[in-house]
């Protein structure tokens, strides 16, 4: 008989963590889409990063128009946090 293994990837929260500033700065912004792109609606992408990331809020808004929604959680000048939140 063949087991088969199901492997359950979300979060229960459906809150999942993203640290920018560990992520070379080239790759950045591919990588982010890449994380909103796998998310189901209604789950959270928490962004955080070192400064207010607007040129990738200004690609996000084309990209994604109001399938995201982006609400702040902290704005200091070295620490922004914001969830993507998919729609």
């Amino acid at each position: 008989m063949t087991t088969i293994h199901v492997h359950n990837h979300t979060n229960p929260e459906g809150i999942y963590g993203f640290d920018a500033r560990g992520i070379a700065k080239r790759f950045r912004h591919a990588a982010i889409f890449g994380a909103l792109d796998t998310l189901n609606s209604g789950e959270v992408m928490r962004f955080v990063n070192d400064h207010d990331p607007l040129p990738l809020l200004q690609q996000m808004q084309v990209r994604y128009g109001e399938s995201v929604e982006i609400a702040y959680q902290a704005r200091e000048p070295e620490e922004v946090m914001i969830d993507f939140i998919k729609r």
